[in-house]
């Protein structure tokens, strides 16, 4: 099992959980198995190890990888409140890892004298606290990166008239690197292709307000940080489909 290492891969049991998990469907998988590498001491467990319940179960795969599973009914975090971590590389906070690698050295070194039902209990409390742990983080990832890319996005339209308007600029203004600020808009269009759809559609609302049916194409061309009414034109006949004055005309 390829797991790296500092990151959580969360993954549901059967072929139409895991299409539910990836596209939102509605179908709720038997069990959620919670893969983490972490490191077992010797002598406790290595590869090969394993505890098996009948809503749960700890493996030790090879390369020190840990697999949890649990039946996902037993869990109070809902299937699909999950989705933000299935499938995918999670990064896991080195507090949380020493926790669930701590947890496990010591399962494994005591299973012999424990009570089955309430190891079990544990291992299922165990999983719930790295998944809400994990998620909990995640979501505030993605808030911060969305609220990153919301400022980028502002200051993209506060300055679209400046010609001289792009990435460096943009990263400059928001003290991040060019790298960051591009990670920040990881859907597959650039930065400069976001800016010139952003003038795209100034240039748009422009031409359909009657309100500013006095001014000519070259004005807003200019109003729009394109350098000249022909460089206007041509890029907005690429994208749109016809010339300014015919969008403006219909």
């Amino acid at each position: 099992m390829d797991v790296a290492g500092g990151v959580l891969t969360v993954r549901a049991s059967g072929a139409a959980a895991a299409r539910a998990a990836l596209t939102g469907g509605a179908t709720t998988p038997e069990h959620i198995q919670l893969l983490l590498r972490c490191p077992v001491p010797a002598g406790v467990g290595g590869a090969g190890a394993e505890l098996r319940f009948p809503d749960c179960s700890l493996h030790v795969l090879p390369a020190g990888v840990v697999a949890l599973t649990v039946a996902e009914a037993r869990l109070t975090v809902g299937f699909g409140e999950l989705k933000p971590l299935m499938f995918q590389p999670v990064p896991v906070d080195a507090a949380l890892r020493s926790v669930f690698s701590g947890a496990v050295a010591h399962v494994l070194a005591a299973a012999h004298v424990l009570d089955p039902h309430g190891l079990a209990h544990h291992l299922v409390g165990l999983a719930e606290l790295v998944l809400r742990s994990a998620l909990r983080a995640e979501l505030d990832r993605v808030d911060a990166l969305a609220a990153r890319r919301r400022e980028a996005l502002e200051y993209m339209r506060e300055h679209l008239a400046d010609p001289e308007l792009g990435a460096d600029r943009v990263a400059e203004a928001l003290f991040i690197s060019r790298r960051r600020l591009y990670q920040l808009f990881d859907d597959g269009q650039g930065v400069a292709e976001r800016i010139r759809g952003l003038r795209i559609d100034r240039a748009k609302a422009l031409l359909a307000d009657p309100a500013k049916a006095g001014r000519g194409i070259g004005e807003i061309a200019r109003d729009c940080g394109f350098v000249s009414a022909a460089h206007f034109s041509r890029t907005f006949r690429q994208v749109v489909g016809s010339t300014p004055s015919q969008y403006r005309a219909r």
